[in-house]
């Protein structure tokens, strides 16, 4: 009878010790690895949504910059926000007539056609022109897709601290009928 209580407790303490490392498992990889993030307005539409769910990879500026084309989690004063890297340290950024020009060179945006389309019938240019702008040390340029409607870099955020990205967005989990990665 003594013996089977034991190993009861045996048990049951087996149990809550497996519990306990599991949460803690779950706590250390949602804290430094990956991380879900809710998509809140329309920024960064039509390559996200309002309410989309992301994973976010925490880790991967620990071992690496972040590139042009990244689409980041920017922790803000009072939110986050995400955002497409648009310029990193060292980048000179210009737009002109609709073009964006890295270091002088023209840089493709295919995830802007829609909205480009969109801008062009209704008389006006998706991106207003700008620049040249130099991005110093540390520092990131990122902007919006949906550039009409859009907080960024240009107009409001200014260019990013570098230590205020906290990852890279690399799927989008929900709505189950939209999964895909973010490119």
């Amino acid at each position: 009878m003594m013996e089977q209580k034991a190993k009861k407790g045996n048990e049951l303490f087996s149990w809550i010790k497996s519990i306990v490392f599991a949460l803690v498992l779950v706590y250390i990889i949602k804290t430094f690895f990956f991380a879900p993030y809710m998509v809140e307005g329309a920024s960064m539409s039509p390559t996200l949504h309002n309410h989309d769910k992301l994973y976010v990879n925490k880790i991967i500026y620990s071992v690496s910059e972040p590139k042009i084309g990244d689409i980041v989690i920017i922790k803000g004063t009072d939110k986050r926000y995400v955002k497409r890297v648009i310029g990193v340290e060292g980048d000179t950024i210009q737009v002109h007539s609709d073009k964006l020009l890295v270091n002088g060179k023209p840089i493709k945006e295919p995830y802007l056609s829609k909205n480009k389309k969109q801008a062009r019938s209704l008389g006006v240019y998706l991106t207003e022109d700008f620049g040249p702008i130099k991005i110093p040390k540390g520092k990131i340029f990122v902007m919006g897709d949906n550039r009409l409607n859009s907080m960024d870099s240009r107009n409001g955020l200014g260019l990013i601290n570098i230590s205020s990205v906290e990852g890279r967005s690399e799927v989008v989990i929900y709505p189950f009928k939209d999964i895909r990665q973010t490119k």
